[in-house]
């Protein structure tokens, strides 16, 4: 592939992430659909495994889970110069938002006009948020097992307040043990 080319792609990528950096609201989850569309959908860049696998890391390692799955999907496409691309993309709006609204705080949050769109927002937000975890679940969750283990998951964090580090840190500990239990019944592993 020559520069221009290589530069177009890149182009492409800062693009594509910064408009769904510009158009999301709410974070992560929020995002998924539209990573769904723009990067499954549209330009076949990754599968949903593989948005599932690179949410799963994300949100296991430190960092935004945006910026982070931004990263991983740049890296797979065009490697390192892909990845720095694909974060900055995903950054840049939210840091001109994040700098004009710290500016206007102030001076807008006590009209109730304003509160009431940030309450229509947080509405519209929780939607997606269903949108995105039933779709995961039906992806994601295919035996009565996992089912369980979704279970307890959302039982500790929702009921009990358990911090979702440790639910993440212990989902890892034991899909690492089932691992190596099944790869020893398998005999893999010595």
């Amino acid at each position: 592939m020559n520069n221009k080319n290589k530069f177009l792609q890149l182009l492409d990528m800062y693009l594509v992430f910064a408009k769904i950096g510009s158009f999301t609201i709410g974070g992560g989850l929020a995002m998924m659909p539209m990573m769904q569309r723009e990067l499954i959908q549209k330009r076949n860049w990754i599968t949903d495994e593989d948005l599932i696998d690179y949410y799963a890391v994300g949100q296991s390692t430190p960092g935004i889970v945006a910026v982070n799955v931004a990263t991983f999907v740049g890296y797979k496409q065009c490697g390192i110069l892909g990845g720095i691309f694909a974060t900055l993309g995903m950054i840049t709006p939210s840091l001109l938002i994040i700098m004009i609204l710290a500016s206007l705080i102030n001076s807008i949050d006590k009209y109730p006009y304003v509160k009431k769109a940030l309450s229509g927002i947080n509405v519209a937000v929780a939607a997606l948020l269903t949108s995105v975890i039933v779709k995961f679940a039906q992806k994601t969750v295919k035996t009565f097992v996992n089912f369980l283990f979704m279970l307890l998951g959302f039982v500790l964090v929702f009921f009990f307040k358990v911090p979702s580090f440790y639910i993440i840190i212990g989902a890892i500990i034991i899909g690492l043990i089932i691992s190596i239990v099944r790869c020893k019944r398998a005999g893999e592993v010595k």
